[in-house]
């Protein structure tokens, strides 16, 4: 394998995890953010997105010698805008060194004038790094509201060059730059999802111990820096911050309520925070129950995948107490891309069972497209072409029918899981008197899945529902 030789300012195409390789520019990295040891890496910052990262050299490639056999590879009107981006940027650039030479001094000017005005006192307009790169997004919540994320923090670098660059870092994927709470925390769940929090966690710092039904999934973690807990109840016991993420409703009660349960550890101060999919009743029930011992509760469902999991790339919906939120804020940018408070408890259980349902109802409907592209002697690979063309492409549509087309569904999201959100959304909207006609569609699709044996099988196996 070729050396790759990258210098400040370098164009590359950088691989993240699963997702295809992105045009980014290696860049200087915050003071703050310290390089994963034993990692020979870059840091890149990816053009058309937020995202920033540490890429390791291997999953690294020039961006001039490789553009044409990646835009032959990927597909997407996102990425298009990424590519898009880059050329508009080198375009920038190559007008800028045309004119270097004659303005040389007017930039020596400029620079004494900013420095004059400093003195002074009066405002300066700095040019941020996002508005020099068009491949920034530039956007977000309004400031102080709260629908804000938490880990929405401004990071001030001062560069080699003496100017001032602001970005905004939005939690996690910025490897290392999380400072860990000195509290104890306490993980109870070590499933698909709870896994990867988990090992986000120990990766930025934090002292956790965990418990699982199946103990021996602890095992790799407690090789990881871990600390083992014998039961749910011993855990939050040992624990300030004790967050649970479980299969179902009853998995949850169970946990709290069953014997060695977390009710029997709940002590006056104790926070407990309850991650799973589940609906606004046993939330309810749950903070009800840990409050009277004493306990401050907030429930943060998280939305994402696996694979979004293990990327500390999840988003994390909470409601409750907004002071245990607060105390949660070095967790939640290690596990997560962004965080929201939604108000009382029951809120952020409402809100993920609507996203839920939506997600289930549309994979439900790829499924059947790709089917019937099929039935009617059309390529499935064009009609996915196509689709990542327009205004429905996504990461999430492409990786889904790609999994249908390679007919490979290991588990990303579990195909039983999303049924059983789409059942309790459909009873949340019973409950309000609203019509979901969509969701029950969808509901009996993933329930004939089921039947054929997909429940272990990720939720992309719907599809085969349609073909048996």
């Amino acid at each position: 394998m070729a050396t790759v030789h990258l210098r400040i300012g370098d164009l590359v195409w950088g691989k993240l995890g699963r997702y295809p390789p992105w045009p980014g520019k290696v860049v200087s990295p915050p003071k703050d953010l310290k390089k994963p040891r034993g990692k020979k890496c870059f840091f890149v910052k990816f053009f058309g997105t937020e995202d920033h990262a540490w890429i390791k050299v291997e999953q690294l490639k020039p961006y001039h010698p490789h553009k044409e056999e990646m835009i032959k590879i990927n597909k997407g009107k996102r990425f298009q805008q990424a590519v898009d981006a880059v050329e508009e940027f080198l375009k920038k650039s190559k007008g800028k060194e045309q004119g270097s030479h004659n303005s040389e001094d007017k930039s020596k000017s400029a620079v004494f004038e900013v420095k004059g005005r400093k003195n002074s006192g009066k405002a300066v307009k700095l040019r941020t790094e996002e508005e020099d790169d068009p491949g920034v997004h530039r956007g977000g919540d309004k400031p102080g509201s709260s629908m804000e994320p938490i880990s929405k923090r401004l990071k001030i670098i001062e560069e080699d060059a003496g100017s001032t660059s602001i970005q905004a870092a939005d939690s996690t994927a910025i490897n290392g730059s999380v400072t860990p709470t000195d509290k104890r925390i306490g993980f109870l769940g070590l499933g698909l999802m709870g896994s990867g929090i988990v090992s986000n966690l120990l990766k930025m710092g934090h002292i956790v111990t965990v418990w699982n039904r199946t103990a021996e999934k602890c095992d790799l973690f407690i090789q990881d820096g871990a600390r083992l807990g014998r039961t749910p109840a011993e855990v939050v016991s040992m624990c300030d911050i004790t967050f649970s993420c479980v299969s179902d409703p009853k998995a949850a009660q169970d946990l709290v309520l069953g014997p060695s349960g977390v009710l029997q550890g709940i002590r006056p101060g104790k926070c407990y925070v309850e991650m799973s999919t589940v609906d606004p009743e046993t939330i309810t029930e749950l903070s009800r129950v840990i409050t009277s011992r004493g306990g401050r509760f907030l429930e943060a469902p998280v939305s994402g995948s696996q694979q979004l999991s293990n990327d500390g790339m999840l988003v994390i919906l909470a409601a409750g107490d907004r002071s245990v939120y607060e105390d949660c804020s070095s967790c939640f940018q290690a596990m997560g891309k962004t965080s929201f408070f939604l108000g009382e408890a029951g809120n952020a259980a409402k809100m993920m069972l609507v996203l839920n349902m939506v997600q289930g109802s549309f994979m439900a409907t790829i499924a059947e497209g790709l089917t019937l592209t099929q039935a009617t002697g059309q390529l499935q690979q064009t009609f996915l072409d196509i689709l990542c063309q327009g205004q429905m492409a996504s990461i999430f549509l492409d990786q889904k029918c790609q999994n249908i087309l390679q007919g490979n569904f290991k588990p990303d999201y579990y195909l039983k899981h999303i049924q059983k959100d789409l059942r309790l959304a459909i009873s949340m909207g019973d409950s309000v008197n609203h019509p979901t006609p969509m969701a029950a569609a969808a509901n009996e699709v993933y329930k004939r899945a089921k039947a054929l044996d997909q429940s272990d099988n990720d939720m992309s196996a719907v599809y085969r529902a349609y073909i048996h």
